[in-house]
């Protein structure tokens, strides 16, 4: 069992950044893919970001190709979500999730642990 939670999100405004945080609990965590999705309104949830187990490799959405950054640290359990040049299409609440698969396998229903998710409003 993994629990997942996140921190960080908050107002920013358009162009500034934010820095998103997940710590998950568990003896494996080194050994999960882990990932950051978002949902704004009536819309699905979407993959943001991802990155294996050992932090070699990393997914991103093209909506925020070069201006998010996933990393990990598996000594402290965590990852992060650096978030640059923000936009207000990027208005959303923002999940991280840990997945027994590898990072080929990008859609949620691969995701087997949530956090609870944090909000992030980006204003024009």
């Amino acid at each position: 069992q993994v629990q997942v939670v996140e921190s960080g999100g908050g107002l920013a405004q358009a162009g500034g950044s934010l820095r998103l945080s997940c710590v998950a609990s568990g003896r494996t965590f080194s050994s999960y893919t882990m990932g950051w999705f978002r949902q704004a309104p009536g819309k699905e949830r979407d993959i943001v970001a991802a990155i294996n187990w050992s932090g070699s490799s990393t997914y991103y959405a093209d909506s925020v190709k070069g201006r998010f950054t996933i990393s990990r640290d598996s000594a402290n359990n965590a990852v992060y979500l650096q978030m640059n040049s923000l936009k207000p299409e990027d208005t959303a609440v923002y999940y991280c999730a840990a997945s027994q698969r590898s990072l080929a396998y990008s859609g949620s229903r691969y995701y087997d642990y949530w956090g609870q998710g944090t909000q992030v409003t980006v204003s024009s």
